[in-house]
């Protein structure tokens, strides 16, 4: 399905390519490009979109994260919609339906899925940090037991401390509107991963009686051209 033109110039066609190693049942996404210097204030109408206030970036990011939304609502439930902000900022998703928003450096996307088959969904990505600025983040991404497994080379350190940032911010987008208390990154662990593009990723801290301390949820990821995406989704 293809956006109806004309498209803003600050956006490009959303596309329905699956990037992640593992296809996901009874779900929808959908991605697209977008350039904050070709934001018009016309591009909110044009596309349907209420606008957002913010800096050029922000309005930007928003409309591209939106429009990917509306785009994977209309194929998997063929309905189109737009998930509005909530008072937590997390985007509120129509009945019978969980998903997730993510942007980054001009790119976004949004993962939808039909709740009887998924309980929660959460999509990130990142830039790969840098060596350096790896280095000095490690110890606040990082619990004990992963910065012990940290080995090779600077650039290795930091390409799995990209990983385990960006995981972690998938499992809390999946798991806070089921629990809907705020955790952080020393909450959880990465466990493990492997080369084909999966992990495992473990709870530290309980978060409430259906989710205590110790609890797995699988993850997978993709890399290309210096960008993460990562992706938790928990069942139903």
């Amino acid at each position: 399905m293809t956006f109806q033109s004309p498209l803003p110039p600050c956006l490009s066609e959303p596309s329905a390519h699956w990037p992640l190693p593992l296809a996901l049942p009874a779900t929808a996404l959908h991605s697209a490009r977008f350039d904050p210097a070709l934001l018009q204030a016309a591009d909110f109408t044009a596309c349907g979109i209420a606008p957002v206030r913010g800096v050029a970036k922000r309005q930007a990011e928003y409309l591209a994260g939106r429009l990917c939304a509306r785009q994977a609502l209309q194929r998997l439930t063929g309905t189109p919609g737009v998930p509005a902000v909530g008072e937590d900022r997390a985007p509120q998703w129509p009945a019978g339906v969980v998903g997730s928003i993510t942007h980054g450096d001009g790119w976004a996307a949004a993962l939808v899925g039909r709740a009887d088959a998924w309980s929660g969904l959460g999509l990130d990505t990142e830039l790969l940090l840098p060596a350096e600025r790896a280095r000095h983040l490690a110890e606040h991404i990082l619990t004990p037991a992963e910065l012990g497994r940290l080995s090779g080379t600077p650039e290795a350190q930091a390409w799995l401390t990209s990983l385990t940032f960006s995981l972690k911010e998938s499992l809390f987008k999946a798991l806070y509107p089921l629990v809907r208390q705020r955790f952080y990154f020393e909450h959880a662990e990465l466990l493990d991963w492997t080369p084909a593009g999966t992990a495992r990723l473990r709870l530290l801290q309980g978060l409430g009686p259906d989710w205590p301390a110790g609890s797995l949820l699988e993850g997978q990821f993709a890399c290309e051209n210096g960008r993460l995406l990562t992706l938790v989704a928990i069942p139903a």
